[in-house]
């Protein structure tokens, strides 16, 4: 039976017609709807509007199979649903692992877990039915023989990752070996490569540089003595899933083949990529923050779909501090439902054979490696990873990339859950960081600062751009009255008046502006304002300046803030 029988047959020159009808009804001119319909991510991959089977790179092979793009393994049962606690509250993990829970990432040193209080923690918990990951940075040595010394004591056996790596030097390879020799089914290194994406590095600089991490603990681990294939077989790689799933789901796939040519040229190719996916940090809102539960089910599926090993989901009130009961129970759930409602886990690379995901796959894979030759010559991440975190700035503060609930519809009445300080962590650049700054100074002030939409006409005419204006400078923490329909100017600056701002957005049609923009910013400038904005483009005498979509939002506001005398 052929299910598209009765279904006429399309070529990508009719899909090119078709396109270019609608292109040139919307003003654009061009002969090639591939490229005017066409993005690019900040790693210069092209993301077409179209692909078909001539766009399908190089056989990617089969799961359980070298290069892995498809899956480390032959059979898939799910996926490790791994909760990170940076708190001694055994009261947390026994919450998590009786609901859902099969892995622990226990964050240990100062201000987090202490070492002796490791015990404690993992009071109750059958560690032969889960696994342990450690977080402990300098005390790495000291919280790896606690977490092994209280496995000797239970006389059962250790599965997880003890989280050492190139900064503890000699006592990562120790533990290596001890592993290697001692703990089938525990690693000793953990590639962390979520630092670079916190920092703001774009997907293809991510993957280079866990890949040139990847290949220093290689060294590190070979010349203390271990083979190839032990040194592989003690390295996970973590890496950070965002809510752009078919980004997320390409990365991963792609780092288990850039993975595996490591392991080919090391001549233990038959080794696949251990890897962990966390919901990006940098995504994340202090605003808004139940938005968060949307992003992280994204990722979450993303990283599923995307073939890892096990998963983090963060609590949506991450930001805020300490996550609460509710959140902990929201994140794992989150995993249950992807994987036992939505049966996520029971199909192995359910995005292969995508013409779009396999040809991002392989650019992706394909420019992750020229990073990596790069930075093996030597070349400096962290100024190709600010230049990238700069452009991505830009982007957000002229709101291409919007972020719901901060730069877009947000909500000044909401009331934000209390929650206790959090151990103090690595820094994050926070895609939402500027926009909430100007948000936490509007609320800081002893009444809330306002703009004044001075909407000329009918409701129909000014209600598009009335609410264009009121998102954007609501962005920022100001209350957005308005004048109510109606064209008299007089009316209008009375109205202004009694609102108490001192700045103002004119809002309305281009025809309507033609016809009183000028009189009523005259009218505002004599009743007080400072500022008369307006909502379009159009240069009319009395209006200072103009806010149209694309412009640079953070720029209006920072400027408001000073117009209304708020000290930033």
């Amino acid at each position: 039976m052929r299910l598209a029988a009765d279904f006429p047959s399309t070529t990508r020159d009719d899909w090119r017609a078709l396109a270019l009808g609608v292109l040139r009804r919307s003003g654009v001119e061009s002969e090639a709807p591939e490229v005017a319909l066409a993005t690019h991510t900040y790693d210069g991959v092209t993301v077409a509007p179209l692909y078909d089977a001539s766009d399908l790179p190089d056989d990617p092979g089969l799961p359980g199979l070298p290069p892995y793009v498809r899956g480390a393994r032959a059979a898939r049962h799910g996926w490790e649903v791994r909760q990170r606690h940076a708190v001694p509250d055994a009261e947390a993990v026994l919450a998590d692992l009786e609901n859902g829970v099969g892995s622990l990432w226990l964050v240990v040193g100062d201000g987090a877990i202490g070492v002796g209080e490791l015990p404690r923690v993992l009071d109750g918990v059958y560690l032969d039915l889960l696994s342990v990951t450690l977080e402990a940075g300098e005390r790495t040595r000291e919280a790896a023989e606690a977490l092994l010394a209280l496995a000797g004591e239970r006389g059962t056996p250790l599965t997880g990752n003890l989280g050492a790596s190139l900064a503890n030097g000699v006592e990562a390879a120790e533990l290596a070996r001890r592993c290697a020799g001692e703990f089938p089914g525990l690693r000793a290194v953990m590639v962390d490569a979520t630092p670079y994406h916190d920092a703001g590095a774009s997907d293809v600089e991510e993957l280079g540089c866990s890949i040139a991490d990847g290949v220093a603990h290689l060294r590190l681990l070979t010349e203390a003595g271990l083979t190839a294939g032990e040194a592989l077989g003690q390295i996970e790689f973590r890496y950070a899933a965002t809510a752009d799933q078919f980004a997320t789901i390409a990365k991963l796939r792609a780092a288990r083949r850039l993975w595996a040519r490591v392991a080919e040229v090391c001549g233990a190719a038959e080794v696949p990529q251990a890897q962990h996916a966390v919901t990006s940090s940098a995504m994340m809102t202090a605003r808004d923050p139940w938005v968060n539960m949307l992003r992280t089910t994204l990722a979450c599926f993303a990283a599923g779909v995307g073939g890892a090993d096990a998963v983090t989901v963060q609590p949506f009130d991450a930001v805020l501090g300490l996550p609460d009961a509710f959140a902990r129970r929201i994140a794992r759930n989150t995993q249950s439902l992807l994987m036992e409602e939505a049966g996520v886990g029971r199909v192995i690379d359910p995005a292969g054979g995508s013409w779009y995901v396999e040809r991002l796959t392989a650019d992706l894979a394909e420019r992750a490696w020229e990073w990596f030759q790069e930075l093996e010559a030597g070349a400096s991440a962290a100024e190709r990873i600010a230049a990238t975190g700069a452009r991505r700035a830009d982007d957000i503060a002229h709101r291409r990339r919007p972020i719901t609930g901060v730069s877009e519809f947000p909500n000044l009445t909401e009331a934000l859950p209390v929650r206790a300080p959090a151990p103090a962590g690595r820094p994050v650049a926070r895609y939402a960081a500027e926009f909430e700054r100007l948000r936490d100074l509007a609320d800081a002030q002893p009444e809330r600062p306002a703009v004044f939409l001075a909407t000329i006409g009918p409701v129909a005419a000014h209600t598009a751009r009335a609410s264009f204006a009121a998102n954007l400078f609501q962005s920022g923490g100001f209350a957005t009255p308005d004048a109510g329909p109606g064209t008299d100017p007089d009316q209008i600056a009375t109205a202004f008046a009694i609102s108490g701002s001192t700045v103002a957005c004119l809002c309305s049609s281009d025809l309507l502006y033609g016809r009183h923009a000028e009189v009523v910013a005259a009218a505002l400038k004599r009743a007080g304002a400072r500022r008369v904005w307006l909502a379009g483009k159009g240069d009319y005498r009395g209006v200072d300046a103009t806010l149209h979509a694309g412009c640079d939002a953070l720029h209006v506001l920072r400027t408001t803030f000073d117009d209304l005398g708020v000290t930033k």
